[in-house]
């Protein structure tokens, strides 16, 4: 029997139980939004049935398992021999293979994939973040193997499968593979022209030996590598194969796995070659060009991650205050939290309906769209990043106390809040790589510029800060020095953009008068008083 001291009341129930997609408007509106009508049954049907599966007791229990026990590196088998060899928990494996079983990595091979695939990977790292990084690689790796078709041949309907099988054999003999990634060592970080890896070619066409290091190895225990070496003819992207066709291991040592603080379920490497077998992928000297167009979709992921993160968050911020009752009535009601809870929504809602555009981008393909991502992935990847870990701290706090607890799950979502930022190029990266694009290729402002003014006349704040946009764009001289700056301004302006477009008046209003028109303090929950915000609360509630 319960001591009578020990009854439980006012506790918020746990988040779960519930469709992840079906329960974020922003989200399945931008599916409908952007979709083939034809493809639009199918697609909720496959996004709702894994929203269901993200919001299961099981599933969030298999994402804190994972976390809890990170992976483990074996280096030597019992006997002295050296494996190399990674071993996650049986929870990383249930939710990695349910990832690739959802199509996280079949976007390239089906019509709408692009965004299908976005909204899945909104979803399903609701549940663990961790199982992004490899689901991303192995998506990006598609077109910087296209460079050269017989490797795309090859490799590219492995990469596209939906079968998930984790051992350590010849890529030839499996239904489907993983991929990682390594570019940055000790002496470059993201000036990847600095590596000192060295790439020796073979009597084979096409095959080299490599030798030297990469001091982040993305996902080591994937059956394929795109690493960045210096062959003869400069900087080369290769393809290193975990796994050599006779079934003998390449040489891929690994060093050590970071102890990293979050994405923990994840295993991130040092790793070390040695005359390691690797075939060339495009052209010697051309290695960033190849291998751009991955780094480009990793930074979609980024924004995507970054998005999820905190949908995640402000979802369980909403529903705690929902239920929770202090000073005479339920949190949510309160002037104050409400506001708070308002400023996190559309952060949430801005971030969601960028990133879903961004994916809407690939699927159209067009000139116009390809110019328009080549400004406006960079400008997100910068901004939406960054917006996240200032959500998850704020979430957080409304949880009191209780959201300061592990067993809450909101200090797994913080600690993982500042990792797409850094991931594939930190903030200075991105803001250079958007001055880069504004000076070099006058196609991409061109397509921005068409792209927020068809919101243009529809909001005065929207309309001043297209204008002062267009002010501080026909000055670029000295312009680095200011670039965080100008690259937020951006992002900003396209936010507002697509929301006056096709948010609720509600949202867009509260993100125009405060982002954009000035009317907001320096932290959340500082939003006019006269904006409807009980709309907008909920709007954002996880309830579907």
């Amino acid at each position: 029997m319960a001591a009578t001291t020990h009854t439980v009341t006012n506790q918020a129930p746990p988040l779960v139980g519930y469709d992840v997609f079906a329960a974020d408007r922003a989200l399945t509106e931008a599916v409908d939004r952007h979709l083939d009508p034809e493809l639009l049954p199918e697609a909720r049907e496959e996004l709702s049935s894994l929203g269901r599966t993200t919001g299961s007791a099981q599933v969030q229990e298999w994402g804190a398992l994972a976390n809890e026990n990170p992976p483990k590196l074996r280096t030597h088998d019992r006997y002295g021999n050296r494996i190399d060899e990674v071993d996650f928990h049986p929870a990383w494996h249930r939710l990695l293979g349910k990832g690739v079983s959802a199509g996280l990595t079949s976007a390239w091979t089906r019509p709408g994939g692009h965004l299908r695939r976005a909204a899945g990977f909104v979803i399903w790292t609701q549940a663990e973040a961790g199982n992004g990084c490899p689901l991303s690689m192995t998506h990006a790796a598609v077109p910087a193997l296209r460079a050269d078709p017989a490797l795309a041949a090859e490799w590219v309907p492995r990469l596209t499968s939906t079968a998930y099988d984790q051992e350590l054999r010849p890529a030839s003999q499996k239904a489907g593979v993983l991929f990682g990634m390594g570019m940055t060592e000790k002496q470059g970080g993201s000036d990847v022209r600095a590596n000192t890896t060295e790439a020796r070619p073979l009597a084979e066409d096409g095959t080299y030996a490599l030798t030297g290091h990469k001091w982040f190895c993305s996902a080591p225990m994937s059956d394929g590598f795109l690493v960045l070496a210096q062959a003869p003819g400069g900087l080369t992207c290769f393809l290193v194969p975990r796994v050599l066709e006779d079934g003998t291991r390449n040489v891929f040592r690994i060093q050590r796995l970071k102890d990293k603080l979050g994405n923990r379920s994840n295993a991130s490497s040092e790793v070390e070659f040695d005359e390691t077998w690797a075939r060339r992928v495009g052209d010697e000297g051309r290695g960033v060009r190849t291998i751009i167009e991955m780094v480009a979709a990793t930074r979609l992921d980024c924004v995507l991650g970054s998005a999820s993160l905190m949908r995640q968050a402000v979802a369980q911020a909403i529903h705690h205050s929902t239920y929770r009752e202090a000073f005479g009535g339920r949190l949510v009601d309160k002037p104050l939290m409400r506001n708070v809870l308002a400023d996190l929504a559309l952060e949430s809602e801005a971030a969601t309906t960028l990133a879903m555009r961004l994916a809407a981008a690939y699927d159209d393909g067009s000139e116009q769209e390809r110019a328009f991502l080549r400004l406006a992935v960079p400008a997100a990847k910068y901004w939406v990043t960054k917006r996240c870990t200032p959500v998850a701290v704020e979430a957080l706090e409304c949880l009191g106390g209780n959201g300061y607890v592990e067993e809450s799950g909101m200090p797994r979502l913080l600690r993982e809040s500042p990792l797409n930022s850094i991931w594939e190029g930190a903030g200075n990266v991105q803001a250079l790589d958007v001055l880069r694009a504004l000076q070099r290729e006058p196609g991409a402002l061109d397509a921005y510029l068409r792209e927020v003014g068809r919101a243009r006349g529809a909001d005065h704040r929207l309309d001043g800060a297209i204008k002062n946009l267009l002010t501080e764009l026909a000055d670029l001289d000295g312009i680095e020095a200011r670039a965080r700056r100008l690259v937020e301004r951006i992002a900003l302006v396209l936010q507002g953009s697509l929301l006056v477009r096709y948010a609720p008046p509600e949202v867009a209003d509260a993100f125009c008068a405060s982002r954009l028109g000035g009317d907001w303090g320096t932290a959340f929950g500082t939003l006019p008083h006269s904006l409807d915000l009980a709309t907008v609360v909920e709007r954002a509630r996880p309830v579907s």
